[in-house]
């Protein structure tokens, strides 16, 4: 069933844009905008990208100024949501200077106000209230720059707090097979009783989940995943036992592994209780987005199976380097 966010009708599934422009050998701009146009003609039309999903002059918001330039009728289908407030070294700046100083940047390299329909700081900054972070973006949305708000990596008391300033479109949470974390902390109840999307990224646990990747040696060399240690050669073939299962349960059915990651995630989405949930997987090939635009019915038994696995499996290793973790910070 379709959703109208925004005034946007967008489908089931969206479509993330980091792979195509952050990555040691990215896609060129006329096979990341063939895999955009696919992603739109399946329905996949909630776009999330970044500002620093590369350089200044090749990121998200680059790219799609050149995929508008090609299909401008499409201005008007694509809700899009894009992180920032991320500095070159990496660091968080959430203050209203930098929301300021990140907005002016992401609606210069997109081409103009108003084509940002969300805008979402990366990570919650330690250093600033998230009243004040709140604030100063919904001044960018009474200056016309951005349509909305949104949110990432955030817990429900943040959530909680943020939606007494101003409107929160979505929260952006890593919500996939192999993490489950949104499911106990309370983030997914926030986000239904206080009407929120939620965009689940990484619902393929960042390729591991596709059964592509068969070991270390098959990531290419200068890819982030590497550094990652869920990806380290010592606990790869652990983490696969994930893989193989479902894996397993897709053969039985008739589909692929990011097949039914997916739609355990939309399975989800149906449950009582719960909010509208879309997952944003990425992929830099046709075949891929239309892979990944694949919607079937997972019945309670095909659930319990993998509630079952989920439940005696535990993958090894933390989502993000130290850094990274760091950057998720305590109360968050």
């Amino acid at each position: 069933m379709p959703h109208t966010i925004q005034g946007k009708t967008v489908g089931n599934i969206g479509f993330g844009l980091m792979g195509l422009t952050w990555r040691p050998q990215p896609a060129t701009n006329q096979e990341a905008i063939a895999a955009i146009r696919e992603a739109v003609l399946n329905n996949m039309t909630y776009l999330n990208g970044g500002e620093f999903y590369g350089p200044p002059t090749h990121n998200s918001l680059t790219l799609l100024k050149a995929y508008y330039a090609q299909y401008p009728q499409d201005k008007d289908k694509i809700l899009l949501n894009i992180k920032g407030c991320i500095t070159p070294s990496f660091e968080v700046d959430s203050s209203p200077a930098g929301v300021a100083e990140s907005v002016a940047r992401s609606v210069e390299q997109i081409g103009g106000k108003g084509l940002i329909d969300q805008f979402e700081p990366a990570r919650r900054d330690p250093k600033v209230e998230i009243e004040d972070t709140v604030a100063a973006l919904q001044r960018e949305v009474e200056k016309g720059n951005i349509r909305g708000i949104s949110l990432s990596e955030v817990s429900a008391a943040t959530i909680r707090r943020a939606a007494k300033v101003a409107k929160i479109e979505s929260v952006e949470v890593e919500l996939s097979l192999w993490q489950t974390e949104p499911l106990e902390n309370g983030v997914l109840e926030a986000c239904a009783e206080l009407g929120i999307v939620v965009l689940a990224y990484s619902p393929l646990g960042r390729g591991m989940l596709t059964g592509q990747i068969k070991g270390w040696e098959d990531i290419p060399e200068g890819d982030y995943r590497r550094g990652l240690p869920r990806f380290q050669p010592e606990v790869f073939g652990k983490n696969m036992e994930l893989v193989k299962e479902v894996q397993r349960l897709a053969e039985r059915k008739g589909l692929t592994a990011a097949q039914i990651a997916i739609n355990w995630v939309l399975a989800l989405s149906r449950r009582p209780g719960m909010p509208v949930i879309i997952p944003i997987p990425g992929a830099s090939k046709p075949e891929r987005v239309r892979e990944n635009a694949v919607e079937v019915e997972l019945s309670e038994e095909d659930m319990r199976e993998i509630e079952t696995v989920l439940k005696t499996f535990e993958v090894v290793g933390e989502r993000y380097n130290e850094h990274g973790m760091k950057m998720l910070g305590g109360e968050y």
